[in-house]
């Protein structure tokens, strides 16, 4: 019986975070006018130029394959982006390359498949990657636009059955009553990712951010840091606070769900460069952290957003870990509800400081197919930083898929 090997994470990198265009392209923010494989091949090479300038030695023709998270895959974004970005950011043709769409899972999706693939002795190295380009292409706009092109779109009569038609907004509204939460809650917890975002940028937290610059009919554009944290949760957190108590509910008219406490509409593309542990010691690169446990599960539909919760249990189950061992806990916060059925889940307070410590989704926004990686990469560096031992991701996704990784210190 051949033993599982050991990976670890090299580096995490991340772009700069660009507000979404989606309302309307005169709209939109730094990323607007990039192309989603321009931005997702900038991002890849700036890590690897990263990992050689620790490691000369470091060759990319060891790349075994490049998995890249989308939702999206259309317009540019389609065609297998993964292979489009791997070659167009100089990775030896040799290296394979496949998009991967779990809806909201599929940044880590993609991470969780490179460590598998080292864990079993398919290659030393893997590039997990992520990506969406949210001024170009919303939600569900891949089928709205086969719809508008003449395509046939055939959905099933039987979707309402299986709760697939019900908005995610809804089922936040339905987690919140059911838990018993209250606007005023989740308002908070949406403050408190920003100001810890806030706060991280005035740390230098974030200098794993790859600058990107770019022209588009005659005009140059440039990335370098994010465009959507808010400074006044800061500064002026009364002030803040009372804006948030003021934002409609869009999904129900006596709700708590507003965009002020769920996931920012954004661009944004972020990679992690994966390891065998020996090949990581050959190469004399100390690795961020090790990989402990992975799983997947699936929960109902509606509320759909609560799979996360059997995932966790499964990955912990795995490692022989429970959530008292976490020093990072990085719940996606695609909405605030459901991040605190998930601290209810689990018996520590939502607000505990372990959650989220850089900023969660609420405060650096949502690009869909990147989001695993980008918060993957922000709780192993933090992990790192703080000289913590172990952390848990967990994400939820459309249609009640769950997904959880565990990392442990090296």
């Amino acid at each position: 019986m051949t033993l599982l090997r050991e990976v670890v994470v090299v580096d995490a990198v991340r772009s700069a975070i660009g507000k979404s265009g989606v309302a309307g392209m005169e709209k939109g923010g730094q990323l607007c006018q990039a192309s989603a494989q321009d931005l997702l091949a900038n991002t890849m090479r700036g890590l690897l130029d990263r990992v050689k300038a620790r490691s000369p030695k470091f060759d990319e023709h060891n790349i075994e394959d490049v998995i890249v998270g989308c939702l999206s895959q259309f317009g540019e974004q389609g065609a297998d982006i993964a292979r489009f970005a791997s070659l167009l950011a100089g990775i030896p043709k040799d290296a394979c390359a496949c998009t991967v769409n779990q809806f909201c899972n599929a940044g880590l999706k993609a991470i969780n498949f490179g460590a598998q693939s080292i864990q079993v002795g398919n290659g030393d190295v893997a590039l997990a990657a992520g990506v969406e380009l949210m001024s170009h292409y919303g939600i569900w706009s891949d089928v709205m636009v086969a719809g508008k092109a003449g395509f046939p779109v055939r959905f099933s009569t039987r979707l309402s059955e299986i709760g697939m038609d019900v908005p995610q907004g809804v089922c936040a509204e339905m987690i919140s009553a059911d838990e018993g939460h209250t606007r005023e809650q989740l308002d908070q917890f949406g403050m408190w990712s920003m100001q810890k975002a806030a706060q991280a940028r005035r740390n230098g937290w974030f200098d794993n951010i790859v600058p990107f610059t770019f022209s588009w009919e005659g005009k140059e554009y440039s990335a370098v840091t994010d465009e959507v944290v808010r400074e006044n949760a800061l500064d002026d957190p009364a002030g803040y606070l009372a804006k948030l108590g003021k934002l409609p509910t869009p999904f129900k008219s006596d709700g708590c769900v507003t965009p002020g406490n769920a996931s920012q509409i954004v661009d944004g593309a972020a990679a992690v460069l994966l390891m065998s542990a020996d090949k990581a010691e050959q190469l004399g690169l100390e690795p961020l952290c090790y990989i402990r446990a992975m799983a997947v599960a699936g929960g109902d539909p509606v509320p759909m957003l609560l799979a996360p919760i059997p995932a966790v249990k499964k990955a912990f189950a795995r490692c022989g870990k429970t959530m008292d061992d976490m020093d990072v806990i990085e719940p996606n916060e695609a909405f605030a509800s459901p991040c605190l059925a998930f601290a209810n889940a689990f018996g520590y307070a939502y607000d505990d400081p372990r959650v989220n410590p850089t900023g969660g989704a609420i405060a650096l926004g949502h690009p869909i197919g990147a989001s695993g990686c980008l918060y993957f990469g922000e709780m192993a560096r933090h992990l790192k930083r703080s000289g913590g031992k172990c952390g848990v991701q967990m994400i939820c996704g459309g249609g009640g898929l769950g997904i959880a990784t565990v990392i442990e210190a090296v």
